[in-house]
């Protein structure tokens, strides 16, 4: 067990407190000063931190110490009940990049059936990912087209997009669903990964409208 002194005590309080401002300054001093005896509570904190910027100064923070010490400490937690600490490990770990953590970012995270996870996992997965994976992700990728709401469907667009070249077997083959909503989302994906500049909202729409009218009735224009 790790003996805490005054100071770190101080800190640990602070990460617990009421005031948003607190817990951030907190996490910013222990950044500022790594100290492998706060790990875990930073640890324990991304699980349950209710404010976003916060959480991003904890992440930060434990990107902060050695990855030796931070790594474990957060692959432990891909096996939480709670999302939020699955979801935060996942980006944390995309932040610090050790690619040898690869094999934990397991099928059943990138299609957990919370959104935030799935999104974090498909963040993490296209940063951590080999080049040799990068077809078989896009496909495993690609069954998760059509899911959620616009956020979620940006999320996996922009992680498709990310992979390049090897998502388009796996995006023209899903344009060609029987779901019209898979259709239309691998059709969007499939113009960003064109024209990375397109506007997300944009090749929805024209992705929509060609899977209603049908590709003949709507001039013959792919998208």
């Amino acid at each position: 067990m790790i003996d805490l002194n005054a100071q770190d005590t101080r800190l640990l309080d602070a990460l617990g407190a009421a005031n948003s401002s607190t817990r951030l300054q907190a996490a910013l001093a222990i950044g500022t000063n790594p100290d492998p005896g706060l790990v875990d509570a930073l640890v324990a904190r991304c699980a349950s931190e209710p404010d976003f910027f916060v959480r991003d100064m904890l992440t930060w923070a434990l990107t902060r110490h050695p990855a030796e010490i931070t790594v474990p400490r957060l692959l432990a937690e891909l096996r939480s009940g709670r999302p939020q600490a699955r979801s935060q490990a996942l980006h944390t770990l995309s932040k610090i990049g050790d690619r040898d953590v690869w094999p934990a970012l397991t099928r059943s995270l990138l299609h957990d059936p919370d959104d935030e996870v799935a999104r974090s996992a498909w963040r993490a997965a296209v940063v951590l990912a080999p080049a040799a994976e990068h077809h078989g992700l896009a496909a495993d990728l690609a069954t998760q087209l059509g899911r959620g709401d616009r956020s979620v469907q940006l999320s996996l667009s922009r992680a498709l997009v990310a992979l390049g070249e090897p998502a388009g077997p796996a995006l023209r083959a899903a344009s060609a669903s029987a779901d019209p909503g898979v259709r239309a989302h691998a059709r969007a994906t499939e113009r960003l990964l064109r024209d990375p500049d397109a506007g997300f909202d944009l090749a929805v729409d024209e992705a929509k409208r060609i899977v209603a009218l049908g590709p003949e009735r709507a001039g013959g224009a792919g998208c």
